[in-house]
């Protein structure tokens, strides 16, 4: 293990009096009410209907019912003393087609769960963008069309002009290499596209609506602290060899890489060959409005990727080494369990002499967790957090400037393709009676974030 600082050691007054510590959550995997009060359909509730795309058959049209629970969730994060609240909106609850009229029902949702936030002590944050994209606008080429940045424009501006008098942090999209490589090119996510005809222009255009949010809300919002996440695992080669240093490389430029450098005015990384054919979807003037200076960072990391060179790996000629097959600590979605996975990729986003803030935006883990006795004791997870927290102070004891530190998740919710198998939630949900249970996990950062 790499030199971290010990467990004794862990207190949060050692990471500074403006540190910000939270949870974060996503609209579509926990609000339900996938039909209420007008919301339109997203890219996930038709893929999610779709035989075999869900473990299980899941849907997310349930979810954690936090549309109509929201109070009692909000009230549970005021009891456990967590002063910060991430949550997204829902593009198809504001406008059910993407575009035209808004929705007053979705607006007046989300006044609501603001104002309850604020009535409790718990700051909101806010996420614009988190993979729900309305089916509609997928009909019309979603995020191959480039067309999508003006779609985007007016959904960005809605939320500005409706909620921005009260949310001061905003977050523009969360983890744009995730929704774009596996909803547009692997096809394992919604809307189940596959191929480099609709990955390059996916990848292109958000980059274009990432920094066109940030210039919207920096315009509407003048005293706003504005920034975008970015999803980043540490990758080592599998060996010492030069083929496998140069795949780890590549990978490097995809997993991390490909998102946050034309937004800092760097361009795409030049490390994947194939990625060179994204100048084909490049309009007059767009190496200029790919970039935008974000006030922070959203660094979100729950693993590490050991890399060998695979010649028959189209595309980038390498391949994962799995983590079950490596002998190590796994978490529910077979990641390892790394925690100076965290501490190389603060270091590596804090390289960029452009980043001005990091904020961990969302870090955690998915265990096997059980109810016994009306308790669910999760030892693992206090263990896991722990850990990675060690690794964020160490990183900030050498000067990395991160400024704050968001568990993902509040609940047990929709993981996406895992359906509801996986349970990274601090609070344990029965997903047929919707029954909260707070887990150890939460009573731990409850006592951390009181001093304990």
């Amino acid at each position: 293990m790499e030199n971290t600082p010990t467990d004794t050691n862990l207190n949060r007054k050692l990471f500074g009096d403006n540190f910000k510590w939270g949870v974060s959550v996503a609209a579509l995997q926990i609000e339900g009410a996938c039909d209420a009060d007008g919301k339109g359909e997203s890219i996930w509730d038709i893929f999610s209907s779709k035989k075999g795309k869900i473990l299980n058959g899941d849907h997310p049209r349930d979810a954690c019912d936090f549309y109509n629970q929201y109070k009692q969730d909000i009230d549970i994060i005021a009891q456990l003393h967590i002063p910060c609240f991430r949550f997204s909106i829902s593009w198809t609850r504001v406008l059910p087609f993407g575009v035209g009229d808004v929705n007053q029902a979705g607006l007046d949702f989300y006044n609501r769960v603001i104002d309850y936030c604020i009535s409790k002590g718990v700051e909101p944050w806010l996420t614009i963008y988190h993979w729900d994209l309305p089916q509609a606008l997928e009909e019309k080429g979603g995020w191959t069309n480039r067309e999508i940045v003006s779609w985007f424009e007016n959904f960005v501006t809605i939320c500005a002009q409706n909620f921005g008098d009260r949310v001061k942090h905003w977050m523009v999209m969360n983890e744009p290499g995730v929704f774009t490589g596996a909803g547009y090119f692997l096809g394992i996510h919604a809307p189940g596209r596959t191929g480099l005809k609709n990955f390059l222009p996916a990848i292109h255009h958000a980059v274009l609506c990432m920094a066109e949010g940030g210039r919207i809300l920096r315009r509407l919002i003048p005293d706003a602290e504005i920034g975008t996440t970015f999803s980043c695992s540490h990758v080592e080669p599998h060996t010492g060899k030069p083929k496998d240093v140069a795949a780890a490389k590549r990978v490097d430029a995809l997993l991390n890489r490909l998102f946050i450098e034309p937004v800092l005015g760097l361009g795409y990384p030049g490390d994947v060959k194939a990625l060179k054919g994204i100048s084909k979807y490049f309009q007059h003037g767009d190496e200029e409005a790919m970039k935008f200076d974000f006030d922070f960072i959203g660094v979100q990391n729950y693993t590490r990727e050991i890399v060998r060179s695979s010649f028959f790996t189209p595309y980038v000629g390498a391949s994962l080494v799995k983590a079950e097959k490596r002998n190590v600590e796994l978490t529910d979605m077979k990641w390892e369990v790394y925690p100076p996975s965290i501490y190389h990729m603060l270091r590596q986003f804090d390289s960029y002499p452009q980043v001005k803030k990091i904020y961990i935006t969302e870090n955690g883990a998915a265990f096997p967790d059980t109810v016994e006795d009306a308790k669910v004791d999760d030892p693992k997870r206090i263990a896991y957090l722990k850990g990675y927290l060690q690794q964020v102070l160490r990183a900030k004891n050498e000067g990395v400037n991160v400024q704050g530190y968001f568990i993902w998740t509040l609940t047990d919710n929709f993981e996406w393709a895992e359906g509801y198998h996986p349970r990274f939630g601090l609070v344990y949900i029965d997903f047929e009676t919707q029954q909260r249970i707070v887990k150890s996990s939460a009573r731990w950062y409850s006592e951390f974030l009181k001093g304990g």
